[in-house]
């Protein structure tokens, strides 16, 4: 009964740790996700043949920022996606 308590007590304290690390991370996330649209929907505006905003295109550059757009534009240009 004691094992099981002491086993529970670690676990909590390890499920908080991680909670808290990922929680720090949080306004980082979303000021790159903000960033990396706001650079796809610029772009949009100068490129000749416009890159079609859908919700990969929108995912892959919140989740990559500014490496997202750059690697939308280059699969834009070579012809592979959007």
């Amino acid at each position: 009964m004691v094992v099981a308590e002491i086993l529970g007590l670690i676990l909590a304290i390890i499920i908080v740790v991680v909670l808290f690390r990922v929680a720090r991370n949080i306004p980082a996330l979303i000021g790159n996700a903000v960033i990396g649209v706001i650079i796809l929907v610029i772009l949009n505006l100068f490129l000749s043949p416009p890159v079609v905003i859908n919700i990969w295109s929108i995912l892959i550059s919140a989740i990559g920022g500014i490496a997202g757009v750059i690697i939308v534009v280059v699969l834009h240009f070579l012809g592979i996606a959007f």
